[in-house]
């Protein structure tokens, strides 16, 4: 993590110029889990601690043309990143900015979360968290409807006074 205070300068009140400085903490990004696997902290993501690490020799990266609206700029540069995983054949095709850097970061961060999904299975914290989101939607879902109904039953108990 990266933490910076601005301060004013000696000649803000002239010149009205803010300087920038600080600190830098940083914090490993790397833990060893009690198996000896290395694991990923990401960044910003604390639900999303367990990723495994990609090395970046099992990996085959193109860069191809992206596709969509967008018109010129999106068909003809090639900043559309696909990312295969070598070992387990699982390939992350990433379009979603004009970036390439953008789009390599972003199907970097996919193509982990897939081969976390791979090698756990229902054990996944992505899998645990997708049906955990999907449940309370249901349950959502279900409260509402309880709701209309209930409505609709009042509403008829009025008309038929």
């Amino acid at each position: 993590m990266c933490s910076v205070s601005p301060w004013i300068s000696s000649v803000y009140a002239a010149s009205r110029r803010m300087t920038w400085g600080g600190s830098l903490t940083v914090t490993p990004l790397l833990r060893v889990t009690p198996a000896g696997l290395a694991c990923v902290l990401a960044a910003g993501k604390k639900h999303l601690v367990d990723l495994p690490v990609l090395n970046e020799d099992e990996l085959e990266e193109q860069f191809v043309r992206g596709s969509g609206p967008g018109g010129q700029a999106t068909n003809k540069t090639s900043n559309c990143v696909v990312l295969k995983h070598i070992p387990t054949g699982i390939v992350v095709k990433c379009h979603q900015t004009r970036s390439v850097e953008t789009n390599r970061k972003r199907a970097r961060e996919i193509l982990r979360g897939k081969i976390d999904v791979a090698i756990k299975g229902e054990d996944s914290e992505i899998i645990k968290r997708k049906t955990e989101s999907m449940q309370k939607k249901q349950d959502k879902r279900k409260h509402a409807n309880e709701n209309l109904e209930k409505k609709r039953l009042f509403k008829e108990a009025l008309a038929a006074d």
